[in-house]
């Protein structure tokens, strides 16, 4: 169904409110797909507060690598609850609209998330680096201070980086059409229907995202080449096999979320499809989300057994008289 822009507008300048596009108009196919996504939506939501609640509450796990986990458990919380919610409306409502302001905010919030996630992948790999290649030092070196200062340095980069890709997106005119052919506002499709010639903005936007997406990956590539030589030098396969899976977790988490960041935002624009691009997009909004906790939860021993305490119900200790 087609959406009249003239509506949609106060002015002829600028498109004020924007509509998702409908997955499909098949009924039964919109209603699996929120299915899935709400279920996806409703596990990452509840695994990645149980992991947050147990590095804050256990005192075993208050080191820096859990630290850091717990900080992107946090994360990933309000990254879904920044996109899922209106997608999962989308999906099941002929209510697809979103303001101009309203999209705005979304892709505020999307952009902050997700350059904040590129930041604490990197905090994480630098701190498996130097438990594994300083470990005489690596108490001084990632005391709280400097885990502290790598954590705000991490949601800071992220708030500028999406100020400033918000403002410079919106500062634009939308001359229509009036939907955006995505399930959130990303940066892509919101682009696309700017007025005139975008090319300028779109090569701004393409440096931004490889400064912002390849520096943090670059600094995980040198933390773990620097990882694999400590590794081969070590003389018991026992520390090698203990020093790998350490990491094990850290490398598979990266692997998902670079390979799809990667594939939506650094190919040209001449491949993209718009059903890659939302494909692309629920993996990464959802499936990742939900996955993280699952890859740090059982494949790591000491949050399997802290998870376990903490859901665990202990029976009241019998009282002699």
């Amino acid at each position: 169904m087609s959406i009249n822009c003239s509506l949609w507008q106060e002015n002829s300048l600028s498109v004020k409110r924007f509509a998702f596009t409908k997955f499909s108009e098949v009924p039964g196919e919109c209603f699996l797909l929120f299915t899935l996504i709400l279920l996806m939506f409703l596990v990452s939501l509840t695994g990645n507060s149980l992991i947050a609640l147990v590095i804050f509450t256990r005192p075993a796990l208050h080191t820096p690598m859990y630290f850091f986990l717990a900080n992107l458990s946090l994360l990933e919380i309000g990254y879904t609850c920044s996109v899922i919610p209106k997608m999962l409306q989308s999906l099941v409502s002929e209510t697809r609209g979103i303001s101009r302001e309203g999209c705005a905010t979304q892709m505020f919030f999307f952009s902050f998330f997700g350059i904040t996630e590129c930041c604490l992948l990197a905090a994480m790999a630098f701190d498996r680096c130097m438990a594994i290649c300083s470990p005489l030092h690596y108490a001084t070196r990632m005391n709280r201070g400097v885990c502290a200062h790598l954590a705000i340095v991490s949601w800071g980069m992220g708030c500028i980086v999406g100020l400033g890709q918000t403002n410079f997106i919106f500062s634009l005119n939308f001359c229509g059409p009036c939907e955006i052919d995505h399930f959130f506002c990303d940066l892509p499709p919101i682009l696309a229907l700017a007025c005139g010639d975008t090319s300028q903005n779109e090569a701004a936007i393409f440096v931004a995202a490889v400064l912002c997406i390849s520096s943090p990956f670059l600094l995980i590539i040198y933390s773990y080449v620097r990882i694999l030589i400590a590794v081969l030098v070590m003389p018991s396969p026992e520390g090698r096999h203990k020093a790998l899976s350490t990491c094990s977790s850290h490398l598979l988490v990266v692997t998902l979320f670079y390979g799809s960041a990667s594939i939506t935002y650094l190919r040209p624009k001449s491949s993209h499809l718009p059903g890659m691009d939302k494909l692309l997009a629920l993996f990464y909004t959802a499936v990742t989300s939900m996955l993280n906790p699952i890859i740090y939860s059982l494949r790591n021993k000491e949050v399997k057994a802290a998870l376990r305490k903490t859901l665990s119900l202990k029976k009241p200790l019998a009282i002699n008289r």
